[in-house]
């Protein structure tokens, strides 16, 4: 029995030691809590460190929101904490907003956290609008390639004011997406233009078409402005880079044509040269026939001789004939041939 009752005091006196030990943990933080207008209790205390929450993470929050005026409880502090958000910016941007006269709840922040956007950030952004440039000169592009109707190339750049939109900062598009709308945007305006001199002399009317396109639709900002910050001609500062596209353009296009008929006109002419060749060879074949038919007469007459159908008068009498014509045309050749020296002197 008396064994029994020494158990009974040990234990005792080390749950003592226990609670006096986390006593002493949780004491700073208790007085701070309490000090500060926020008080928390012990079992609180206990429970959140049970729970994994660190305390002195969700007292101090309560500190800040009590200190700046709003009220919150702590069980939410810590809804979002074990949700794997951030309560210091959560707590920091529900202030900010407070501060700037701006409805957000603490329910809207928490779901802005959790989207992995940054709150405060937003906040900020929200009261001072922050300017983006249009390239971003981090992706390796610092002006916009755009060509007017006239063929001209011309280089932007701009600068595009924004402000966040908190209610649509939760599965709204993000910077990027303004920059390419905003580029997109420019690109069509001064394609749209009927020559640079329109666009150099007015950057502004380019600024303001494009901001009354919209572009911000389905996004986390609010486009304030859009301002034209460099516009120039391409090919002025560098020999390399082509100003007139247009021209250029239509150079290339003629010299194509040209090739094109160079082309047509190798292609006629290898025609004519093989239709050429075709044709004397329809001669040269013509020629051999002939021959061939010239061979054939004297196989015929020896033929008509066996035959009895050509007598040797007859035969003599086709060779007088033969010759006669042979002269003739021997006396004519000869007078062609007086006649043509005779025009030449």
């Amino acid at each position: 029995m008396p064994g029994f009752l020494t158990i009974l005091m040990v234990i005792a006196a080390l749950t003592v030691l226990v609670f006096v030990g986390l006593f002493f943990s949780f004491l700073s933080t208790w007085i701070r809590a309490l000090t500060s207008g926020a008080p928390t209790s012990f079992f609180t205390l206990l429970a959140m460190t049970l729970r994994r929450v660190p305390p002195k993470v969700i007292v101090d929050a309560r500190i800040q929101l009590v200190k700046a005026g709003l009220s919150l409880d702590s069980d939410s502090l810590e809804a979002h904490y074990l949700a794997g958000g951030h309560v210091k910016q959560v707590v920091n941007a529900l202030i900010a907003a407070d501060k700037a006269n701006i409805d957000l709840s603490f329910q809207r922040a928490a779901a802005i956290d959790l989207a992995g956007r940054d709150v405060y950030e937003a906040v900020r952004t929200s009261v001072n609008p922050k300017v983006i440039d249009c390239p971003d000169p981090s992706k390796g592009t610092a002006m916009l390639d755009a060509v007017a109707r006239d063929g001209i190339r011309l280089l932007v750049k701009a600068r595009v004011t924004v402000r966040a939109n908190l209610d649509r900062l939760v599965g709204g598009a993000t910077e990027d997406t303004i920059i390419a709308r905003v580029g997109q945007g420019i690109v069509s305006a001064i394609g749209s233009s009927d020559t640079y001199k329109h666009v150099l002399e007015n950057p502004d009317h380019i600024s303001r078409k494009v901001l009354n396109s919209g572009l911000d639709a389905q996004t986390a900002f609010e486009i304030v402005s859009i301002d034209i910050a460099d516009v120039s001609v391409a090919g002025v500062s560098g020999a390399r880079e082509v100003a007139n596209v247009g021209a250029l353009l239509e150079t290339e296009r003629a010299e194509a044509d040209k090739k094109l008929r160079q082309a047509e006109a190798e292609g006629r002419r290898a025609m004519a040269i093989a239709f050429e060749q075709e044709m004397r060879a329809r001669v040269q074949e013509m020629q051999a026939k002939v021959i061939e038919a010239q061979a054939q007469v004297p196989l015929a007459i020896a033929e008509a001789f066996r035959k009895g159908n050509l007598g040797v008068m007859d035969f003599y009498r086709m060779q007088n004939i033969m010759a006669d014509t042979s002269m003739r045309e021997s006396l004519a050749d000869g007078d062609d041939k007086s006649r043509k020296q005779d025009k030449s002197q």
